[in-house]
């Protein structure tokens, strides 16, 4: 699939999407603090092989989520005008792309995820000429995944794990060293649902 292609494919689906954004949802009805509003960056990048989605692995010394796979992205400031800013604002601040270098073509629903945060997933596109510049206090490492690889359900597998003392799912996906799961993983299987619809 190539940047024509997605755009194709993701705007046709997007004036139809009503589809909820997670089992994830349900906690909304249950938690007992007011959801925290975030979000994050599927950064997309057209390479000769194809598309590549932009990930990245968490410092190993962070309070919460230590080395996992996630979408550069982070909590919601005052100071940001909206959401979209907040994604490009971290994306700029974790791997050092510059706001003005990315292309948003749109969003996906938003996700509770069991941590509290109401999370809202923004896609992009950015050119493969852009270097990426890490902040080594948030990422202890940023890599690409073939878009293609992402869209095979094949390559993922769901896993059962208990949060808030419930039993929830969860996907999980191995690529190379890095496995992806959780928030991250969910968020990629909206938008295979989104763009497969």
């Amino acid at each position: 699939m190539n940047k024509q292609h997605f755009l194709s494919r993701f705007i046709l689906q997007q004036a139809n999407s009503t589809a909820p954004s997670s089992h994830l949802a349900q906690l909304q009805l249950t938690q007992k603090k007011p959801l925290k509003k975030a979000a994050i960056l599927m950064l997309l990048v057209q390479r000769e092989t194809g598309l590549h989605m932009i990930l990245t692995q968490r410092a190993l010394h962070l309070r919460h989520h230590a080395g996992q796979v996630s979408f550069p992205g982070g909590r919601y400031e005052l100071s940001d005008d909206s959401l979209a800013e907040t994604a490009l604002r971290e994306t700029q601040e974790e791997i050092g792309i510059q706001q003005k270098s990315i292309q948003l073509v749109g969003s996906l629903s938003p996700l509770t995820t069991t941590t509290g945060y109401h999370v809202t997933p923004f896609i992009g596109f950015v050119e493969n000429s852009e270097q990426v510049i890490i902040d080594r206090h948030e990422v202890k490492e940023c890599f690409e995944v073939p878009f293609s690889f992402l869209l095979n359900r094949k390559n993922f597998t769901k896993q059962h794990l208990i949060a808030n003392k419930k039993r929830h799912f969860t996907y999980c996906c191995a690529y190379q060293n890095h496995l992806i799961w959780g928030a991250t993983a969910q968020m990629i299987i909206n938008l295979q649902r989104h763009l497969h619809r």
